[in-house]
C-alpha cells in the first residue's frame, strides 16, 4: 500500500464531497432541496472519474487484507471534508445552521435506525460505482439524490455535514455524535458489501 498516494487520493476525494455537500446544503437552506439532491452528483461523478478512493467506492470491493487500507481511505475521507468545511464559515448562507438541523435529525433518528438505513445507502453506492466501472453513470445520476431523499446516511456526506455544525452543538452532544457515526460507517460497509455477500461473488 502506498500510503502517501492513498491518503491523497482519499484526501481529494473529500474535497468533491465537500464542494457537492457546500451545494446541498445552500440549496437546502435556499428552500431548493431536490435541486440539492440532484447537484450532489457531482461529487460522486468527479471521484469516479478522477479515480480517486472513497470509503463507499471502496468498501463493496475489497478483500480480507486491505481493512487498513480501507481504515485510510476513511480517515483521508474525512479530512478532505474538514478542510472543505472551513469555506462554510466564510459564508454569508445560512449553511452552519441547515447543518445543525440536519445532524439534529440524524440523531433523533437513534443509533440502531441510523445503522439500518445506512446499509441501503451502501448497497447503492457499490451498485452506481459497478455501473460506472462498466461505463454507465446512470446510476450515480440516479443513485446519489435516491440515497439523500430516502433519508439513508452516507458516512463521508455525513462527515462534511458534521463539520459546518457549530463547535458548540459538538460540544454538547460529542459522544452521541460519534457513537452514531461509527454506526453509519458500519452500515455503509456492510450495505457495500450486501451484494456479493447475498450473490457469493462480486458486483
Amino acid at each position: 500500500m502506498d500510503i502517501l498516494n492513498v491518503s491523497r487520493s482519499s484526501f481529494m476525494s473529500g474535497i468533491c464531497i465537500g464542494i457537492a455537500g457546500f451545494g446541498f446544503l445552500s440549496l437546502k437552506a435556499d428552500g431548493n432541496y431536490l435541486a440539492g439532491c440532484i447537484i450532489f452528483s457531482f461529487a460522486l461523478i468527479a471521484v469516479v472519474n478522477y479515480k480517486l478512493a472513497l470509503y463507499t467506492g471502496t468498501a463493496g470491493f475489497i478483500r480480507k487484507n486491505e481493512f487498513g487500507y480501507l481504515a485510510l481511505v476513511l480517515l483521508g475521507n474525512i479530512v478532505g471534508c474538514a478542510t472543505l468545511s472551513l469555506l462554510t464559515r466564510l459564508s454569508p448562507m445560512p449553511i452552519q445552521e441547515t447543518a445543525q438541523a440536519l445532524l439534529q435529525s440524524r440523531l433523533d433518528m437513534g443509533l440502531i435506525n441510523g445503522a439500518i438505513l445506512s446499509i441501503a445507502c451502501g448497497f447503492i453506492m457499490t451498485t452506481a460505482v459497478t455501473f460506472a466501472r462498466k461505463g454507465s453513470m446512470l446510476p450515480l445520476l440516479f443513485g446519489v439524490p435516491l440515497f439523500i431523499v430516502c433519508g439513508f446516511p452516507h458516512c463521508i456526506a455525513d462527515a462534511f455535514f458534521y463539520s459546518c455544525v457549530p463547535l458548540d452543538f459538538w460540544g454538547a452532544h460529542l459522544c452521541e455524535i460519534l457513537v452514531f457515526y461509527v454506526s453509519i460507517v458500519i452500515g455503509n460497509f456492510i450495505g457495500c458489501n450486501f451484494y456479493r455477500g447475498v450473490m457469493g461473488a462480486n458486483p
